[in-house]
């Protein structure tokens, strides 16, 4: 990547890269002024679009040489968390190599809060718009290495899960994490392998829109709107606003989209951020509260009926959903599809395939 971290507008602005940029797009000294500019407030203007664009360039074509130098082996993109155009990564150029799914939750304290492992979720969801399931790898960081627990570190598999995400590493730096963990580890890859093979190469489907767009790609601080996803309302995937359901959006996407026509589809962000969308506080009880007013609406939609977070990643052709508990703690849950209920107990972190809805 170029750029020295998530969130990041990335590139090097030595003066030799200066020159070349500036040189290449006829920029003069007051435009190179504006593009600094526009890295510090960003701001997605014309010159940092194309600054942006000239740190993608560089990046694929050191990629391509590399891999030139010895096609007997095949490079892939470690992805770091929420990875894209901004640090020099244009995903779409890594579209047929191997790509490790982008992750940042590294330890207990980052991941066990429910956004932690939304925002990891929303991530390996976001990356996987571009990278087919069986070139997809997730690293499942521990670091440092005694600071992830086992069962936080199992939880990640359910991401890759639902995800289909087909590939897992472990990493831990340079020390191992603790050999104990492989007693929660070792019944937990065998379960999740069970679920992974009957939801491989289905798609979720749901009212609810994981959507990261342009600016967030381009300019955003990769702080997702992604608590959503914890509402026990199935959600899809997609690269724009929809023409159904509820649209999430991030500041900087929704500032991009504030008063812009987008039929069919209710764009919500966070409260006071931009004109003309409905703005919720992203916290479960303001959610939650939000979902009270929509669950009327939903038809033929299976979703958890307690205010409990979870995460129900539906499938409809396959008549099934997997339900995450994201407390940890042992929970019921009530899941209804219309006039039908399924009940449905899970422990601490715990994950199940419900069939036949």
């Amino acid at each position: 990547r170029l750029a020295n971290g998530p969130g990041t507008i990335g590139g090097c602005f030595c003066d030799a890269h200066k020159k070349q940029f500036t040189e290449r797009g006829g920029y003069s000294e007051a435009q190179w002024q504006e593009l600094l500019d526009a890295v510090h407030t960003r701001t997605l203007s014309p010159i940092l679009r194309a600054w942006v664009d000239f740190t993608c360039d560089q990046l694929t074509a050191s990629f391509r040489a590399m891999q030139a130098a010895d096609p007997e082996i095949e490079l892939g993109n470690m992805v770091m968390y929420l990875g894209a155009e901004k640090a020099g990564i244009r995903l779409s150029d890594y579209s047929n190599v191997p790509v490790r799914v982008g992750e940042l939750m590294f330890d207990d304290k980052h991941f066990a809060p429910v956004k932690g492992k939304t925002d990891e979720l929303f991530s390996a969801l976001f990356h996987r718009r571009f990278v087919a399931p069986g070139r997809a790898f997730s690293e499942t960081t521990a670091f440092p290495s005694d600071k992830l627990s086992a069962a936080n570190m199992a939880a990640k598999l359910t991401i890759s899960t639902i995800a289909d995400v087909r590939n897992t590493m472990y990493m831990s730096g340079v020390t191992p994490f603790p050999v104990t963990h492989w007693d929660t580890l070792a019944p937990a890859m065998k379960y999740q392998s069970t679920l992974h093979a009957i939801i491989a190469g289905q798609t979720p489907r749901g009212p609810l829109k994981h959507c990261w767009g342009e600016a967030s790609r381009y300019v955003g601080d990769d702080k997702p709107f992604s608590l959503f996803l914890a509402l026990g309302i199935p959600f899809e995937v997609t690269d724009t606003p929809a023409s159904d359901g509820w649209t999430f959006l991030s500041d900087v996407d929704a500032k991009s989209l504030a008063n812009s026509s987008t039929p069919g589809t209710q764009l919500i962000c966070r409260p006071g951020v931009a004109g003309g969308i409905v703005g919720v506080e992203e916290t479960l009880d303001a959610l939650f509260a939000w979902r009270r007013s929509v669950l009327s609406s939903l038809r033929d939609v299976p979703y958890i009926e307690e205010e409990k977070a979870a995460i129900c990643a539906w499938y409809p052709t396959i008549r099934a959903a997997i339900i995450w508990n994201m407390a940890e703690t042992r929970e019921d849950f009530t899941l209804r599809c219309g006039s039908s209920t399924r009940s449905v107990t899970l422990g601490p972190l715990e994950s199940t395939l419900v069939t036949s809805l």
